[in-house]
């Protein structure tokens, strides 16, 4: 230090320069420091704060499981008719015989077609394994074989259908499954231990060749609950990364969320949540999803949606919860006054909120420009007059520069009563797939994060409608087999719900 000193210049002029780059330079360290802290503080929410998403080890194990998912996927759109079982086809192991028994008979009659009297000359019995909630039962499907007296013709009732066809799983075994790995995020080979303390001994692949059939029979279904989201004046959109095992190391995938909810407007159309699966976030894959679409588009500002609101029937509204968010972030690392200002200012404009919600959209407009309106108006002016108060290129200028932006983007809903003022409820809808990368870490393939995709689509459906997914799975899953596809829509969960009241 004492060196630096007798270095300095005795020349005023040099002197007054040196002064200055030694400012400037303390200026740049300043700026520099508050960066890292603000960085440091938003490592340390990631890695330790109550909704980390941090990366988990990856598991072999596990991958396998969704590589099963999608070849069983696979296998179920081809022809059934065609051989394809492996030459060596493991040994079918019988049920465990303590397990209790239903029966159910079905038989031809006791007349055959030409007049006479059928007697009994033999049976076939089908055993499922079926899951009542809480136990294991199996049902027996016995079908007598009857000849005629007079004819010796033999009859037999048919086998009703089942949603896996020459499979032993119920509709309710099937939906267990489902449920269990996609609403309460139990892996498959978790599964597989809980059903061996309960003397079921079903392999893991077993248990993923039932989820990629399962969901290839059900993908209608979730197609269904698509078209019903799109036809929404108003929808949130937002994705989330989820590993995906490719061949040297895990790549980057994401799961595409599009939710329709129009409760807070007191609509009477059902809600519903849609999902789709892509190996990565390029722009094209919303613009593919929505690509019909007409409304508005609540969204969080990412580039891969300008293409849709480049079309003139589609529009943009912006999330105030992401403005408020990044202040958060600063005054939690910093202690900024500013940043807590612009967040009590904010937190008026949520109150006015809460009281707009359940009333019609007129009503909603006419509160809105009578209370949020005026404070909307004056946080933008205000955060404009901070950013001549503070250095650009500080983390809460960044923050301001931000909030500026998307607030043009954000006051279409003072003017209509069908938005919301934040994407909240696309994000509360990726909290299933945040909790459940956490227990199965990732899909091992494209065919497995689309199986994904599907359930994910049903069981939230099912969730926002008050319907118990496994309930409504159970009775879908016993139908969806012999049902018109021109008739569909009767399957859905709000229907099931209608139906069960």
């Amino acid at each position: 230090m004492f060196d630096a000193l007798k270095s300095l210049p005795s020349d005023p002029g040099q002197l007054r320069v040196a002064a200055e780059g030694l400012v400037a330079l303390a200026k740049a360290q300043a700026l520099e420091i508050e960066k890292l802290k603000h960085q440091l503080a938003g490592h340390n929410r990631h890695c330790f704060g109550s909704k980390s998403e941090s990366a988990d080890q990856l598991n072999l194990q596990l991958r396998l499981e969704e590589e099963e998912t999608a070849a069983a996927s696979v296998v179920a759109s081809e022809d059934t008719s065609a051989p394809s079982e492996p030459k060596q086809k493991p040994k079918r192991k019988p049920l465990p015989p303590e397990l209790p028994r239903s029966e159910q008979v079905l038989t031809p009659g006791e007349t055959c077609k030409c007049g006479g009297s059928l007697r009994a000359i033999g049976e076939d019995v089908t055993e499922e394994l079926e899951y009542v909630p809480g136990r294991f039962v199996v049902n027996r499907i016995v079908r007598p074989r009857m000849a005629c007296k007079c004819c010796d013709k033999i009859v037999q009732a048919a086998l009703p259908s089942r949603p896996i066809e020459r499979g032993r799983p119920g509709a309710g075994l099937l939906a267990h499954v489902l449920v269990s790995k996609y609403a309460d995020h139990c892996p498959l080979y978790r599964q597989s231990q809980i059903m061996e303390r309960d003397g079921i001994d079903l392999d893991r692949s077993t248990l993923a060749g039932w989820v990629g059939q399962s969901t290839k029979l059900l993908e209608p279904l979730a197609d269904a609950i698509g078209r019903h989201v799109r036809t929404g004046a108003a929808i949130f959109a937002d994705d989330t990364p989820i590993k995906m095992q490719a061949r040297k190391k895990c790549a980057t995938a994401r799961i595409w969320t599009y939710v329709r909810d129009e409760r807070p407007w007191d609509s009477q159309a059902p809600p519903a949540a849609w999902y789709k699966f892509s190996t990565d976030r390029e722009g094209r894959h919303p613009t593919e999803h929505l690509a019909n679409y007409q409304g508005w588009v609540h969204a969080d500002g990412y580039t891969g949606f300008n293409d849709i609101f480049a079309k003139e029937a589609v529009y943009e509204m912006a999330c105030m919860a992401h403005v408020r968010r990044k202040f958060v972030d600063i005054f939690q690392s910093q202690g900024s006054q500013i940043a807590e200002e612009a967040i009590r200012r904010i937190a008026v404009l949520y109150a006015v909120e809460k009281t707009v919600r359940g009333i019609s959209p007129n009503e909603r407009v006419a509160l809105r420009q009578q209370d949020a309106k005026p404070v909307f108006n004056e946080l933008e002016a205000w955060l404009a007059a901070q950013l001549d108060r503070i250095s650009g290129k500080s983390e809460l200028a960044k923050a301001i520069r931000y909030a500026l932006g998307r607030m043009k983007k954000m006051r279409g809903y003072l003017e209509n009563g069908s938005l919301e003022l934040d994407n909240n409820c696309a994000e509360r809808s990726i909290r299933c797939v945040a909790l459940g990368r956490k227990n199965y870490l990732f899909v091992g393939s494209e065919g497995g994060g689309k199986a994904a995709a599907i359930a994910y689509t049903l069981i939230e459906t099912a969730k926002l409608n008050g319907v118990d997914p496994q309930a409504w799975l159970t009775w879908v899953l016993a139908r969806i087999a012999d049902h018109k596809i021109t008739r569909l829509d009767e399957l859905l969960p709000w229907r099931y719900a209608a139906s069960a009241a």
